[in-house]
């Protein structure tokens, strides 16, 4: 089944801790429906210190499960859930509020 989230589309999370924020898709992991997005989902690491330098405390992006986005419509703006369509003979993502196609 295809993906209706792409690496690079921006997204608003719907659910969990992150709910409201908005940010661009940064990887998808494909085995686990899951997606990495900027600036959500924020955990804190422990970095053990080596010859870069001191051990400190990162925080980075945990992955979100795909059904927790929704994508933004580049054209309308708005979140919107995505279809399919075919446009010229191509399978296409289509935006479910404003009826265009997304890519």
């Amino acid at each position: 089944m295809a993906f209706k989230i792409k690496r690079g589309d921006t997204v608003l999370v719907i659910s969990g801790k992150s709910k409201g924020l908005t940010g661009k898709v940064l990887k998808i992991i494909p085995k686990k429906n899951r997606a990495i997005v900027e600036g959500a989902n924020l955990v804190k690491k422990h970095v053990k210190r080596g010859p870069e330098g001191p051990g400190t405390i990162r925080e980075i992006e945990a992955p979100i499960h795909i059904s927790n986005l929704k994508l933004i419509c580049p054209k309308c703006g708005k979140p919107t859930r995505v279809g399919f369509t075919f446009v010229e003979g191509e399978k296409k993502r289509m935006c479910k509020k404003c009826k265009q196609p997304i890519d």
